[in-house]
């Protein structure tokens, strides 16, 4: 048997005492943790929970993330993590497609309306039995009148629990993913895959119980589950949680915590390296800051360097993707790193670069990335089609053209599909698309990322309305705001009267990325 939960049950014998997870003025040790979890677990089984089943989870980095996802797969059920950004449709159509039997979603805030997007979603998804809200307090009441919350769902639950005895091969976690095609669709990640995933991470940046992590990256995103989270907790290091990136708190944190290891996408560096509050003091976390990590898309050399050389720390940029459990390549330390690269496949993992016939193209040459070792996913979960052309022989299809040096060194170039990367958040057109559509006002729409110097790429709209109708950039760009998670609207609206096409009527995006 395997199960992941592993990772906190070991560190909680190891270092019972230790913090394990620091939020504002709280401070849990991994035996509390690891306890919490266990209730969580017990009180789940309670509901009929069972090996197998699915459990879907909207939180922001708090304790109670770990609590939960840990207390999930003690259950022996399937983690369902959902962006904290999604609207009730989308949140309605990730609970129907992953099957989930029971759903736990954090309260959020005035701004980010979390719990009440969350319960309408979930009372559209008819197979969804159970709707638990996280509160603040676990002693809190709900604000939703008929809900239920997490602190009555653990409440005379055990702090002891018998966990599941899971395989290596079942399915721990569904993380959605845009993929190629339309609606996002769910890689299935096994105890295995996720287990070995974090132990190689954790080798990687040489992370020890000495180590302190600042968890800014969300953790319902599969770098920062993998990378921070799973790897931190292998490790017995200590993780300050915060909730949402902002360049000024995230440096007094580092200071205030003595960080010694920082992960984040390129837009966070971007905003570290910019921050202009005079108060805070470089040369302080300079002395703690040991290791950065970038990762989910391409960080700008000039605020790799700038950053390198302000900060005194070398930033290691790696590749990764949903379906290989993140990681597939990596700068590291002791095979050396080159700025602009994604470095060398991780252990147990091989890649190549292949042409549209499957063959491997020389040194030097473009060519689409695959890869096949521990880290590939089962497959996405009800999807036997896309499965068939993503995994081909045990190798999966990345998508990205990359190019290898002579000394072993990848390099993103390019990416054969539309995806549009912002912040580090990937963004499929077709689901923007789709939604402007449905505007009484719209007639056809093409989506595009541009790039930019803040988030890498912007998405941006070319749209025709239909005859006689009008409505204005801004009150479009507010309706969308509306229907869809907010990483994920145009940000820049072009109207025009028609759109470039080939002769089969298909959008050509290349002349308009052109305009």
């Amino acid at each position: 048997m395997l199960n992941l939960s592993v990772l906190l049950e070991d560190s909680a014998r190891k270092f019972p005492n230790k913090e394990a997870f620091v939020f504002m003025d709280t401070s849990l040790s991994y035996a509390q943790i690891n306890g919490a979890a266990n209730q969580i677990a017990n009180g789940l089984k309670s509901l009929g929970i069972k090996p197998g089943d699915k459990v879907a989870l909207s939180c922001l980095n708090l304790p109670y993330f770990p609590m939960i996802y840990f207390g999930i797969l003690k259950a022996g059920a399937t983690v369902v993590p959902l962006s904290v950004l999604l609207k009730r449709e989308e949140i309605s159509y990730h609970l129907k497609d992953s099957d989930a039997k029971a759903y736990l979603c954090f309260t959020g805030t005035p701004e980010l309306p979390m719990g009440e997007e969350g319960y309408a979603g979930f009372k559209d998804a008819n197979l969804c039995e159970h709707f638990y809200l996280i509160t603040p307090k676990p002693t809190d009441v709900s604000p939703i009148a008929e809900v239920k919350t997490l602190g009555s769902l653990m409440q005379g639950q055990l702090p002891v629990t018998e966990t599941a005895a899971t395989n290596a091969t079942d399915t721990a976690v569904i993380i959605y993913t845009s993929g190629t095609t339309g609606q996002p669709k769910g890689a299935e990640l096994t105890h295995s895959n996720l287990l070995q995933n974090a132990i190689l991470t954790s080798d990687i940046f040489s992370a020890s119980p000495k180590d302190t992590l600042l968890l800014v990256l969300p953790l319902f995103h599969i770098f920062g589950m993998t990378c921070l989270m799973n790897a931190g907790i292998y490790r017995g290091t200590t993780n300050v949680l915060l909730p949402r990136f902002d360049a000024a708190t995230v440096l007094k944190l580092m200071l205030q915590h003595k960080i010694t290891i920082f992960a984040g996408v390129p837009t966070m560096y971007w905003g570290l390296l910019n921050c202009d509050d005079a108060t805070i003091d470089t040369d302080g976390i300079a002395t703690n800051l040991r290791l950065c990590v970038s990762g989910g898309a391409s960080l700008p050399l000039k605020v790799l360097e700038d950053f390198e050389t302000k900060f005194k720390v070398p930033i290691l940029e790696g590749f990764g993707m949903s379906e290989g459990s993140p990681v597939v390549t990596f700068n590291q330390i002791d095979l050396g790193k080159k700025p602009g690269s994604i470095g060398k496949p991780v252990w147990g993992v091989e890649v190549k670069l292949v042409d549209e016939n499957d063959q491997e193209v020389p040194i030097g040459e473009k060519g689409e990335l695959i890869y096949r070792g521990h880290n590939v996913m089962k497959g996405y979960y009800k999807r036997p089609e896309a499965n068939a052309k993503t995994i081909k022989d045990g190798w999966l299809y990345s998508g990205d053209v990359a190019m290898k040096d002579e000394e072993g060194f990848f390099y993103i170039v390019d990416r054969t599909k539309d995806m549009i990367i912002r912040g580090g958040l990937n963004v499929y057109p077709r689901e923007v698309e789709e939604v402007l559509m449905k505007h009484q006002a719209v007639s056809l729409v093409a989506v595009i990322g541009i790039p930019d110097e803040k988030f890498g790429e912007e998405i941006k709209a070319f749209v025709v309305l239909k005859e006689g109708e009008s409505v204005s950039d801004s009150d479009l760009i507010e309706w969308t705001k509306e229907h869809i998670a907010a990483y994920k609207y145009p940000r820049i609206i072009e109207f025009t009267k028609g759109l470039p096409m080939s002769a089969t009527g298909k959008i050509l995006k290349k002349e308009l990325r052109k305009l």
